[in-house]
Protein backbone atom coordinates (compact mmCIF):
# COMPACT_ATOMS: atom_id res chain seq x y z
CA UNK A 1 0.00 0.00 0.00
CA UNK A 2 1.64 3.39 -1.17
CA UNK A 3 1.67 5.83 1.89
CA UNK A 4 -0.02 8.82 1.25
CA UNK A 5 -2.22 11.75 1.94
CA UNK A 6 -4.99 12.97 -0.28
CA UNK A 7 -5.93 16.71 0.51
CA UNK A 8 -9.22 17.41 0.28
CA UNK A 9 -9.29 21.28 0.98
CA UNK A 10 -6.73 23.63 2.00
CA UNK A 11 -8.02 26.63 3.86
CA UNK A 12 -6.57 29.77 3.27
CA UNK A 13 -3.08 28.38 2.60
CA UNK A 14 -1.76 24.98 2.83
CA UNK A 15 2.42 24.59 2.36
CA UNK A 16 4.80 21.58 2.77
CA UNK A 17 7.50 23.39 5.41
CA UNK A 18 11.20 21.68 6.56
CA UNK A 19 13.28 23.69 8.58
CA UNK A 20 14.11 25.02 5.47
CA UNK A 21 17.37 26.15 2.74
CA UNK A 22 19.71 28.71 4.89
CA UNK A 23 23.09 29.12 3.08
CA UNK A 24 22.07 30.28 -0.70
CA UNK A 25 21.52 33.84 0.07
CA UNK A 26 24.81 34.53 -2.72
CA UNK A 27 21.94 32.60 -4.92
CA UNK A 28 19.54 35.34 -4.20
CA UNK A 29 17.25 32.18 -2.59
CA UNK A 30 15.78 33.18 1.03
CA UNK A 31 15.99 30.67 3.96
CA UNK A 32 12.55 29.59 3.60
CA UNK A 33 11.22 27.11 5.98
CA UNK A 34 8.39 26.87 9.15
CA UNK A 35 7.95 30.73 10.51
CA UNK A 36 7.37 28.77 13.40
CA UNK A 37 10.04 26.52 13.78
CA UNK A 38 10.04 25.23 17.65
CA UNK A 39 6.17 23.93 16.54
CA UNK A 40 7.00 22.23 13.47
CA UNK A 41 9.49 20.64 15.41
CA UNK A 42 7.56 19.40 18.12
CA UNK A 43 5.41 17.98 15.89
CA UNK A 44 7.95 16.09 14.49
CA UNK A 45 8.56 14.19 17.57
CA UNK A 46 5.57 13.58 18.71
CA UNK A 47 4.47 11.63 15.67
CA UNK A 48 8.32 10.22 15.65
CA UNK A 49 9.79 12.16 13.08
CA UNK A 50 13.24 14.10 13.01
CA UNK A 51 12.94 17.53 13.75
CA UNK A 52 13.89 18.56 10.65
CA UNK A 53 11.25 16.51 8.68
CA UNK A 54 8.57 18.24 6.08
CA UNK A 55 5.35 18.64 7.43
CA UNK A 56 2.44 21.33 6.49
CA UNK A 57 1.75 24.50 7.72
CA UNK A 58 -1.83 25.79 7.71
CA UNK A 59 -2.64 29.23 7.69
CA UNK A 60 -6.01 29.61 9.78
CA UNK A 61 -7.24 26.35 9.08
CA UNK A 62 -9.43 24.30 6.77
CA UNK A 63 -7.02 22.03 5.60
CA UNK A 64 -9.43 18.08 5.33
CA UNK A 65 -6.90 15.72 4.68
CA UNK A 66 -8.14 11.87 3.98
CA UNK A 67 -5.47 9.32 4.82
CA UNK A 68 -4.41 6.69 2.01
CA UNK A 69 -2.69 4.75 4.97
CA UNK A 70 -2.03 4.43 8.31
CA UNK A 71 -0.25 6.59 9.93
CA UNK A 72 0.01 8.92 13.18
CA UNK A 73 -0.60 12.78 13.04
CA UNK A 74 0.33 15.67 15.13
CA UNK A 75 -1.31 19.09 15.38
CA UNK A 76 1.01 21.85 17.07
CA UNK A 77 1.12 25.62 17.26
CA UNK A 78 -2.11 27.31 18.34
CA UNK A 79 -4.63 25.35 19.76
CA UNK A 80 -6.59 24.01 16.70
CA UNK A 81 -9.37 22.06 16.49
CA UNK A 82 -8.66 18.48 15.10
CA UNK A 83 -11.87 16.15 13.95
CA UNK A 84 -11.59 12.33 12.69
CA UNK A 85 -14.55 11.76 10.40
CA UNK A 86 -16.43 14.17 12.23
CA UNK A 87 -15.34 13.67 15.91
CA UNK A 88 -13.22 15.94 17.88
CA UNK A 89 -9.79 14.52 19.05
CA UNK A 90 -6.93 14.89 20.96
CA UNK A 91 -2.92 15.49 19.21
CA UNK A 92 -0.89 13.36 18.44
CA UNK A 93 -3.70 11.29 17.03
CA UNK A 94 -3.86 8.22 14.65
CA UNK A 95 -5.39 8.19 10.95
CA UNK A 96 -6.65 4.75 9.61
CA UNK A 97 -7.17 4.51 5.55
CA UNK A 98 -10.12 6.08 5.06
CA UNK A 99 -9.58 8.52 8.09
CA UNK A 100 -10.83 12.11 7.10
CA UNK A 101 -9.14 15.11 9.23
CA UNK A 102 -10.43 18.18 9.38
CA UNK A 103 -8.58 20.99 11.27
CA UNK A 104 -10.62 23.92 12.49
CA UNK A 105 -9.96 27.68 13.16
CA UNK A 106 -6.80 28.08 15.06
CA UNK A 107 -7.33 30.33 18.29
CA UNK A 108 -4.18 32.72 19.52
CA UNK A 109 -1.85 32.62 16.48
CA UNK A 110 -2.22 32.08 12.56
CA UNK A 111 -0.46 29.08 11.69
CA UNK A 112 -0.51 25.55 12.83
CA UNK A 113 1.37 22.58 12.00
CA UNK A 114 0.52 19.43 10.96
CA UNK A 115 3.24 16.41 11.09
CA UNK A 116 2.80 12.60 9.73
CA UNK A 117 4.77 9.89 10.41
CA UNK A 118 7.31 9.53 8.03
CA UNK A 119 7.24 13.21 6.77
CA UNK A 120 6.26 14.59 3.48
CA UNK A 121 8.06 12.94 1.03
CA UNK A 122 7.98 15.32 -1.65
CA UNK A 123 11.39 16.02 -3.76
CA UNK A 124 14.00 18.52 -2.14
CA UNK A 125 15.12 21.56 -3.98
CA UNK A 126 18.75 23.10 -2.72
CA UNK A 127 18.55 20.71 -0.03
CA UNK A 128 14.78 21.84 1.63
CA UNK A 129 11.46 20.29 0.52
CA UNK A 130 9.91 24.03 1.97
CA UNK A 131 7.68 26.10 0.00
CA UNK A 132 9.37 29.52 -1.15
CA UNK A 133 6.65 31.40 -1.76
CA UNK A 134 9.00 34.64 -2.86
CA UNK A 135 11.47 32.46 -4.95
CA UNK A 136 9.02 29.60 -6.09
CA UNK A 137 11.46 26.85 -5.30
CA UNK A 138 9.69 24.09 -3.59
CA UNK A 139 6.53 22.27 -3.94
CA UNK A 140 3.79 24.71 -5.05
CA UNK A 141 0.62 25.87 -2.33
CA UNK A 142 -1.65 22.97 -1.45
CA UNK A 143 -4.51 22.37 -3.93
CA UNK A 144 -7.60 19.76 -3.23
CA UNK A 145 -6.55 16.68 -5.04
CA UNK A 146 -3.26 16.69 -4.62
CA UNK A 147 -1.79 13.46 -3.12
CA UNK A 148 1.32 14.09 -0.56
CA UNK A 149 3.46 10.75 -0.63
CA UNK A 150 4.61 9.90 3.33
CA UNK A 151 8.03 8.44 4.33
CA UNK A 152 8.76 5.57 5.76
CA UNK A 153 8.41 5.92 9.97
CA UNK A 154 11.67 5.05 11.49
CA UNK A 155 11.29 6.98 14.99
CA UNK A 156 9.27 6.13 17.92
CA UNK A 157 6.68 8.80 18.91
CA UNK A 158 7.25 10.93 21.76
CA UNK A 159 4.25 11.27 24.12
CA UNK A 160 3.29 14.39 25.96
CA UNK A 161 0.84 14.68 29.28
CA UNK A 162 -0.06 18.19 27.67
CA UNK A 163 0.36 19.57 24.59
CA UNK A 164 0.46 23.42 25.27
CA UNK A 165 -0.49 25.40 22.70
CA UNK A 166 1.33 28.35 21.04
CA UNK A 167 -0.86 32.26 22.25
CA UNK A 168 0.41 35.23 20.85
CA UNK A 169 0.24 37.68 24.20
CA UNK A 170 -1.86 40.86 24.00
CA UNK A 171 0.92 42.27 23.25
CA UNK A 172 3.51 41.62 21.64
CA UNK A 173 7.14 42.70 22.84
CA UNK A 174 9.90 42.46 19.93
CA UNK A 175 13.62 42.70 21.31
CA UNK A 176 15.27 44.21 18.34
CA UNK A 177 19.46 44.30 17.83
CA UNK A 178 20.17 47.86 16.64
CA UNK A 179 22.28 47.99 13.20
CA UNK A 180 23.67 47.79 11.10
CA UNK A 181 22.27 51.10 9.58
CA UNK A 182 20.87 52.61 12.80
CA UNK A 183 22.89 55.72 12.02
CA UNK A 184 20.49 56.83 9.66
CA UNK A 185 17.73 57.59 12.21
CA UNK A 186 17.82 59.93 14.95
CA UNK A 187 18.27 58.52 18.22
CA UNK A 188 17.41 54.82 17.24
CA UNK A 189 16.78 53.18 20.12
CA UNK A 190 14.48 55.49 21.82
CA UNK A 191 12.23 55.88 18.80
CA UNK A 192 12.33 52.06 19.22
CA UNK A 193 11.09 52.18 22.63
CA UNK A 194 8.77 54.65 22.50
CA UNK A 195 7.07 54.03 19.37
CA UNK A 196 3.46 51.62 19.42
CA UNK A 197 2.65 49.72 16.45
CA UNK A 198 0.33 47.14 15.55
CA UNK A 199 0.38 44.02 13.09
CA UNK A 200 -0.80 44.98 9.36
CA UNK A 201 -3.26 42.77 7.27
CA UNK A 202 -0.53 43.08 4.39
CA UNK A 203 1.76 40.57 5.57
CA UNK A 204 2.85 37.23 4.38
CA UNK A 205 5.79 34.98 5.08
CA UNK A 206 8.07 37.68 3.23
CA UNK A 207 7.43 39.86 5.96
CA UNK A 208 5.51 41.56 9.16
CA UNK A 209 4.42 44.70 8.00
CA UNK A 210 3.52 47.48 10.78
CA UNK A 211 1.50 50.27 11.11
CA UNK A 212 1.51 53.50 13.78
CA UNK A 213 4.79 55.28 15.06
CA UNK A 214 6.89 56.43 11.95
CA UNK A 215 10.86 56.24 12.24
CA UNK A 216 12.31 59.55 11.89
CA UNK A 217 15.68 59.71 9.69
CA UNK A 218 17.96 62.08 10.41
CA UNK A 219 17.54 65.29 9.02
CA UNK A 220 21.09 64.91 6.95
CA UNK A 221 19.11 61.39 5.55
CA UNK A 222 16.14 62.22 4.31
CA UNK A 223 15.42 61.69 0.74
CA UNK A 224 18.42 59.83 0.17
CA UNK A 225 18.31 55.87 0.14
CA UNK A 226 21.42 53.09 -0.06
CA UNK A 227 22.65 51.28 -2.90
CA UNK A 228 21.00 47.45 -2.20
CA UNK A 229 22.36 45.31 0.36
CA UNK A 230 22.28 41.90 1.68
CA UNK A 231 19.49 41.37 4.13
CA UNK A 232 18.81 38.77 7.09
CA UNK A 233 15.64 36.87 8.43
CA UNK A 234 14.68 39.64 11.08
CA UNK A 235 15.98 42.67 9.38
CA UNK A 236 14.06 46.07 10.60
CA UNK A 237 13.28 48.00 7.26
CA UNK A 238 12.21 50.90 7.16
CA UNK A 239 11.00 52.55 3.82
CA UNK A 240 10.49 56.43 3.21
CA UNK A 241 6.99 56.49 4.97
CA UNK A 242 9.02 55.27 8.58
CA UNK A 243 6.42 52.09 9.09
CA UNK A 244 8.89 49.21 9.75
CA UNK A 245 8.59 45.81 8.00
CA UNK A 246 10.21 42.74 10.26
CA UNK A 247 11.43 40.11 7.56
CA UNK A 248 10.31 36.81 7.47
CA UNK A 249 11.18 33.28 6.09
CA UNK A 250 10.75 34.22 2.76
CA UNK A 251 12.62 37.60 2.66
CA UNK A 252 14.50 39.34 -0.52
CA UNK A 253 18.16 38.67 0.16
CA UNK A 254 19.03 41.90 -0.97
CA UNK A 255 17.44 45.71 -0.35
CA UNK A 256 17.91 49.31 -0.52
CA UNK A 257 15.75 50.56 2.61
CA UNK A 258 17.62 51.51 5.46
CA UNK A 259 17.61 48.55 8.26
CA UNK A 260 17.31 50.51 12.18
CA UNK A 261 17.78 46.93 13.67
CA UNK A 262 17.94 42.88 13.70
CA UNK A 263 15.45 40.79 15.65
CA UNK A 264 16.95 38.09 17.08
CA UNK A 265 15.83 34.16 15.54
CA UNK A 266 14.32 32.73 19.00
CA UNK A 267 11.63 36.04 18.86
CA UNK A 268 10.58 35.64 14.98
CA UNK A 269 7.93 32.27 16.05
CA UNK A 270 6.08 34.35 17.26
CA UNK A 271 6.20 37.31 14.71
CA UNK A 272 4.96 34.38 12.30
CA UNK A 273 1.61 34.13 14.76
CA UNK A 274 0.51 37.33 15.05
CA UNK A 275 -2.62 38.28 14.16
CA UNK A 276 -3.42 41.56 12.24
CA UNK A 277 -4.43 44.32 14.50
CA UNK A 278 -1.93 42.51 17.25
CA UNK A 279 -0.31 45.13 19.55
CA UNK A 280 3.32 45.66 19.56
CA UNK A 281 6.49 47.45 21.08
CA UNK A 282 9.83 47.05 20.21
CA UNK A 283 12.61 46.09 23.26
CA UNK A 284 15.86 47.42 21.55
CA UNK A 285 19.23 45.51 22.65
CA UNK A 286 17.24 43.19 24.56
CA UNK A 287 17.51 39.35 23.84
CA UNK A 288 14.91 36.91 22.52
CA UNK A 289 12.41 34.93 24.13
CA UNK A 290 13.14 31.37 25.00
CA UNK A 291 11.28 28.54 23.75
CA UNK A 292 11.57 24.79 24.27
CA UNK A 293 12.77 23.19 21.54
CA UNK A 294 14.25 26.01 19.28
CA UNK A 295 15.30 25.74 16.27
CA UNK A 296 18.20 28.16 15.57
CA UNK A 297 19.06 29.09 12.56
CA UNK A 298 21.05 31.59 9.74
CA UNK A 299 20.77 32.83 6.55
CA UNK A 300 24.47 32.68 5.84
Amino acid sequence: MTRAVTVLATGPQALVQDLGRPGNAHLGVPPSGALDPPSLALANRLVGNPGGAAGLEVLLGGLVLRAETSCSVAVTGPATPALVDGVPRDSPLHLAPGDVLALGTPVGGLRCYVALSGGVDVPAELGSRSADLLSGLGPAPLAPGDVLPLGTPTGVPVGVDVLVPVRVPDVLVVPVLLGPRDDWFTDPAGQLRAGRWTVSDRGNRVGVRLTGTALEREPGRVGRELPSEGLVTGAVQVPADGAPVVFLADHPTTGGYPVIGVVPPDALPLLGQAPPGTPLVFAPGTPGPERPGAARYSDS
